[in-house]
């Protein structure tokens, strides 16, 4: 009998939401059985862009904003369920939601242990579907010792990996993160640095549009060498994994501070130098950490940037680069349907980080439950 899952992804691009119902056969691929996505609206957009770093009354508004991402869930939800209704299945058959939440904050291994903050409400989320929630993914392995991201590395070595072969799967979000999947079986993973968080942030500074649709801006400018050379000067690019990053680090005031002696690039320039800083920096990493890759799987909204995946390809002569659309999985899906992963392995009591990937002292079941009441009422 199938066992279907939720799973919901709102990553740090801040573009929305991702849902999925999908299912995980034991000797078969993950099947996702419906799809849904909602946007968020710009003054929400920009409110959760806001309490990334600290702000007047950030507590009462975090709350707030949880609640409103909460609301968001479970418009997504209720379309998957209408989605699937065709095929039979109904409330009913879910066994629960993952529901990563909205992260916000991400210091581990700071301050003593660290933290890391995901907005969320997640009992109210069980109170609007009448399903279970699992959520809070990513504590257990900071409590543990470890990075708590990237997370969906045992998601991509359960679906792609292959002991035949050297792949690796690229995630760009907001932050790109890289899993590489050795032949042999041994997996690696961390985040690279930037995704798409600082182009979205240029290009709508710049041009009114909330991100470079298919990197047509970029395309039509030059790099500027000097300042990509600063970019990558960055200390964290240097750092040797376990590493993840975030907002924390990668935002406007840092742009800003590197864009100081460069005041004259004109902005077309600075987008084509931030989008081959991207494809750089996660070219680099796979060059170092798995010198013979038969392939490059990317997903996130990443895959959709034409001239992000054309910078990718000439930093990677020889590794074919391609979306993971091409090896069964849609790229917008892969993040939901691996936070969905990831709430079937809480249910099973089954460890959902790699120590290997987090740097956590031991494997950890990851998450918590949030029953759905049983009766109206």
């Amino acid at each position: 009998m199938p066992e279907y899952f939720i799973g919901l992804m709102s990553g740090t691009s801040l573009d929305g939401v991702d849902g999925v119902i999908a299912d995980f056969p034991a000797h078969a691929p993950a099947r996702v059985l419906a799809s849904a996505s909602l946007p968020f609206e710009a003054s929400f957009k920009d409110e959760l862009l806001a309490l990334n770093a600290p702000g007047d009354n950030e507590l009462h508004r975090a709350a707030l904003a949880a609640n409103q991402l909460v609301e968001t869930y479970a418009q997504v939800i209720e379309r998957l369920l209408v989605s699937a209704a065709a095929s039979g299945v109904g409330r009913q058959d879910i066994i629960a939601i993952g529901a990563h939440g909205q992260t916000v904050r991400h210091r581990p291994q700071e301050f003593g242990v660290g933290y890391t903050l995901q907005l969320n409400n997640p009992a109210l989320l069980a109170e609007r579907t009448g399903i279970d929630v699992v959520a809070d993914f990513r504590t257990a392995d900071v409590a543990a010792g470890g990075q708590g991201a990237p997370l969906v590395p045992a998601f991509h070595a359960a679906l792609w990996g292959d002991t035949a072969h050297s792949r690796a799967v690229l995630n760009i979000g907001g932050i790109s993160n890289i899993t590489l999947l050795h032949a042999g079986g041994e997996v690696q993973g961390f985040d690279c640095g930037p995704g798409n968080a600082l182009m979205d942030f240029w290009c709508q500074r710049h041009t009114g549009q909330p991100y470079d649709d298919a990197g047509a801006w970029a395309a039509s400018g030059q790099v500027h060498t000097p300042l990509l050379t600063q970019l990558l000067s960055s200390p964290y690019f240097s750092r040797l994994p376990p590493k993840s990053t975030g907002r924390d680090l990668f935002n406007p005031a840092w742009l800003a501070q590197q864009l100081d002696s460069f005041s004259a690039v004109p902005p077309v320039d600075v987008q084509a130098t931030l989008t081959v800083l991207t494809a750089q920096a996660c070219a680099h990493d796979l060059r170092h950490y798995m010198p013979v890759a038969d392939a490059l799987l990317v997903c996130g909204g990443g895959a959709l940037n034409t001239e992000l995946m054309r910078q990718l390809q000439l930093a990677l002569p020889g590794v074919p680069v391609s979306s993971t659309q091409a090896h069964g999985l849609p790229p917008l899906q892969v993040e939901a349907t691996a936070f969905a992963w990831l709430a079937q392995a809480f249910t099973q009591n089954k460890p959902g980080n790699l120590v290997a990937v987090t740097g956590a002292k031991k494997p950890r079941v990851l998450g918590a439950l949030y029953k759905a009441p049983r009766t109206q009422g």
